[in-house]
């Protein structure tokens, strides 16, 4: 048989995960040996051992790990497909509800942007309700992938779109953030080289999936914390120019002469049929709501 029940998925991931029947039985709210048998009744479906049981415990077999990797992503899916169900509503129902759309976001970042193309968006006949959701460093992903948001801004080469579709919208060189008292900040132009070991002034660190590369610069959380470690000459930050629109008095802003250019993208599911997310990304791709301060570059959109 080709098919799976999501409960079965269910109840396989949280064994994988916990790799502890009597754990997994807790975290699904159910006795140990109707899991079991559960277990037992989808390898004999499959035709396949997925687990290995001794006295030291379980483990993951060869055929578990993929079981594992594809019923998390079967789950999320199922999870997405249901939250955005919900948010539509009867929005194609004549009379029906008004639709909404969770765009996600990275605090802090495309303020421009992201005014202008609510205000077009909102002008719209039978525009959908938006919820702007920030998040924070790299978040994004996750949000879209799990059904959390319908749509996202993103921007490469930080956030990864494969599996989306997407188009180009601004594009905008990077500068360094610095303590306004520190020589560097007199300078009209730095290379990444020249920020990249300052003694006393080491590079921030960013998450990048929830890891921080190594390295002797403080490990950032958000912007407010990032603003605060700049002001007090403890860090160097590269970000990209429109981020001068949240610096303080504390802080200078040097453009790079050599950092790679940051791309913002408008980013969504790739199976997404919803004509209110047709909408809005046709609304973004007009000329009217993007930023006066940034460049659109056509070669990169389809």
């Amino acid at each position: 048989m080709d098919t799976l029940e999501t409960r079965e998925l269910r109840y396989f991931v949280a064994v994988a995960e916990e790799l502890h029947f009597g754990r997994a039985a807790e975290r699904l709210g159910m006795a140990q040996p109707p899991l079991s048998r559960a277990i037992q009744q989808l390898e004999r479906r499959l035709g396949v051992c997925l687990l290995q049981r001794n006295r030291r415990g379980v483990r993951l077999t060869g055929a578990g790990e993929v079981l594992l990797h594809e019923g998390r992503a079967a789950l999320d899916a199922t999870a997405a497909a249901a939250r955005r169900t919900r948010r539509s509503g009867g929005a194609d129902s004549p009379g029906g509800p008004r639709g909404r759309l969770v765009l996600a976001v990275k605090a802090a970042a495309s303020h421009e942007l992201l005014r202008k193309l609510l205000d077009a968006y909102a002008a719209e006949p039978d525009s959908a309700e938006i919820e702007v959701l920030p998040c924070g460093i790299c978040e994004q992903e996750e949000l879209l992938r799990d059904g959390r948001a319908d749509v996202a801004l993103m921007h490469t080469p930080w956030n990864s779109l494969a599996g989306f579709d997407s188009e180009a919208l601004t594009t905008e060189g990077q500068v360094a953030v610095l303590p306004a008292g520190h020589p560097l900040a007199a300078r009209e132009t730095l290379s990444l080289a020249d920020v990249r070991d300052v003694p006393d002034l080491p590079l921030a660190r960013w998450p990048t999936r929830g890891t921080y590369a190594p390295g002797p610069g403080p490990e950032v959380h958000n912007q407010t914390q990032l603003a605060q470690l700049i002001a007090l000459g403890r860090t160097v930050a590269v970000v990209p120019d429109s981020a001068r629109s949240w610096l303080w008095a504390e802080h200078t802003a040097v453009p790079l002469t050599d950092a790679p250019p940051v791309v913002t993208h408008i980013v969504w599911p790739a199976h997404s049929r919803s004509l209110a997310l047709a909408g809005l990304v046709r609304t973004a791709m007009t000329g009217s709501c993007l930023p006066s301060v940034s460049t659109r570059d056509s070669s990169d959109t389809t």
